[in-house]
């Protein structure tokens, strides 16, 4: 059978997304995926983004990732998105790429993708089930089948126990307070056995 194609598409300001996408990105090629891991075009300013030192750094660091295009959303099959919380929604990068899709949602190009979605916030009632939510939302109007973890795997429990989607808080030093990464790996093995089936 062939390799199901995984787009894990994120929003990173200091990287707390840019690490759980890349233990999707882990998870899924050891599944056999073929995985391509991208970024959303940055919006704000630099004069924004070299007051935060966090954020200038991981802005720096991840200068060679790809910028995710419409391309990566029709190419895949399965499709996981990562995105910080604001305001307990989507950050506006994320936020913006998603509007950018209409010419592929109107062609019906976004028609039963395989969909799970991930998030942080700054304290853990700071809306990241909310923004879970809120990107699912759009799915729905793709037509998209939203995959959530559930509590289909013991890692939910460790990692805080959201069963839309794996999220996590950051503290005041940047790291992340609950222990997530097994609960990623599961999410995205998950999503790409759901693929498979919807592939076959």
């Amino acid at each position: 059978m062939e390799k199901v194609k995984l787009s894990i598409i994120y929003y990173s300001s200091t990287g707390i997304n840019y690490q759980l996408s890349t233990w999707a990105k882990e998870a899924a090629t050891e599944a056999g995926a073929e995985v391509r891991l991208v970024k959303v075009p940055e919006l704000a300013p630099e004069s924004a983004i070299v007051q935060n030192p966090a954020w200038k750094a991981h802005y720096e660091a991840t200068k060679n990732v790809k910028e995710a295009t419409s391309d990566d959303i029709e190419w895949a099959d399965a499709i996981i998105f990562s995105t910080p919380t604001r305001f307990g929604n989507v950050a506006s990068q994320m936020k913006q790429f998603i509007d950018m899709q209409g010419g592929l949602w109107s062609a019906g190009k976004t028609t039963n993708k395989v969909v799970s979605a991930m998030s942080s916030a700054s304290n853990p009632h700071g809306g990241q089930e909310a923004t879970v939510l809120s990107l699912y939302t759009s799915m729905m109007h793709w037509g998209a089948i939203i995959v959530p973890p559930g509590y289909t795997d013991d890692s939910a429990f460790v990692s805080g126990g959201n069963p839309y989607g794996v999220s996590v808080t950051q503290d005041q030093n940047g790291k992340m307070v609950e222990d997530v990464e097994a609960a990623v790996k599961h999410q995205a093995k998950r999503t790409i056995e759901v693929a498979k089936k919807i592939k076959a």
